[in-house]
């Protein structure tokens, strides 16, 4: 793995995080608090371990990706996998204001759906590029699939 590669997949990581940060500052409201949540609700404390560690897995092996891709001749998957990995991010970052900027909790629900389906794809392509180093990623599409039932939830349970 190149280090620009992976300075660049890092950058985005990072990016999407401060973004998605940024836009989680309202999860310390009053509407927040008053929310109605299910029982499975991990504690507040759990986000803040498992986003970095997924976000560090999203830099490493797309960065690993798109170099592999790129060694082996194959521009053209690489270009798309980049687009792939954008999208992806945007869409990370566009829950967070979705649901505590905008307060659309049905939104939010099918916009952690679009997020899992999208992980899954990444998951997806940098397995078919490097093999087993890139299940790596698996965890991500997990999280986001359960992160898709919570939303779906939430919202569920504060439908007026």
């Amino acid at each position: 793995m190149r280090p620009i590669t992976l300075a660049k997949t890092a950058t985005a990581a990072l990016g999407t995080a401060l973004l998605g940060g940024l836009a989680s500052r309202p999860a310390q409201s009053t509407w927040y608090e008053l929310l109605r949540k299910p029982s499975f609700q991990p504690p507040r404390q759990a986000f803040p371990i498992v986003w970095p560690i997924l976000y560090a897995g999203i830099a490493v092996v797309s960065a690993r990706t798109i170099d592999r891709l790129r060694a082996e001749g194959q521009d053209d998957r690489a270009r798309s996998y980049t687009v792939a990995l954008a999208g992806n991010l945007a869409v990370n970052a566009a829950w967070s204001w979705v649901f505590f900027s905008q307060r659309q909790l049905g939104a939010a629900a099918i916009t952690a759906a679009a997020l899992t389906a999208s992980s899954a794809d990444l998951t997806r392509r940098s397995v078919q590029a490097q093999g087993a180093p890139g299940a790596v990623l698996a965890p991500y599409p997990l999280w986001c699939a359960f992160a898709t039932v919570l939303s779906t939830r939430i919202w569920m349970l504060n439908r007026t």
